[in-house]
């Protein structure tokens, strides 16, 4: 249920498309290409910033897509820095709003506030992985907060090791070994819960 990628490239499946064209289009001011920019990856933005700031995460993504907003015009490089620019910039203001709030991040919160919510008719197959998504994000919550964030920003919003290293601050080596041993918990929690054969 819960893999890794074996490479270090930035993630190019079909559901993550290279929106190089919409970000250029966005930095000189089309509305509608920033719309596609945030409809990419708002969803999983609030994922991660779920596990940080729990139910303060809407009013972190909402500070987080004004400061793209703002800075967009001056950001240069390819899609994927700017993916892990804008990561970036949601985990400073999370992790600001922590140390405002005096309190630390925590990663054991209701699943319901880490699914994401359809905006389509559910199928049986959107039930269907709606539930898995639900059974694979409960277990990450349950991991220490180092390899919940690895685990995220490296199989739920697709970053390279070396991506996952600038956002964390980290070297790429220490987010290999920490999705690492996130990923093996959770294959054995999922094992003794028996959502795995």
């Amino acid at each position: 249920m819960i893999t890794s990628p074996v490479c270090d490239e930035p993630d190019h499946s079909p559901d993550r498309p290279d929106l190089t064209w919409a970000l250029k289009s966005a930095r000189q001011g089309d509305q509608h290409a920033f719309k596609l920019l945030y409809d990419d990856l708002n969803p999983r933005l609030l994922r991660y910033l779920r596990t940080l700031v729990r139910t303060d995460a809407e009013d972190i993504a909402s500070e987080t897509w004004l400061q793209i907003g703002r800075d967009l015009p001056t950001f240069h490089g390819t899609w994927h820095k700017w993916r892990s620019w804008a990561v970036t910039i949601a985990r400073n203001r999370a992790l600001d709003h922590l140390r405002h709030q005096q309190r630390q991040p925590q990663t054991h919160i209701p699943i319901h506030e880490l699914t994401e919510h359809s905006t389509h008719h559910d199928t049986e197959t959107d039930v269907l992985n709606r539930i898995a998504w639900q059974s694979a994000l409960l277990l990450i919550t349950t991991l220490p907060r180092s390899e919940a964030e690895a685990v995220l920003l490296r199989n739920v919003l697709g970053f390279s090791t070396i991506e996952a290293g600038h956002i964390l601050g980290k070297e790429p080596g220490a987010i290999r070994t920490a999705a690492y041993r996130g990923l093996r918990k959770l294959t054995h929690h999922a094992q003794q819960i028996g959502l795995t054969p």
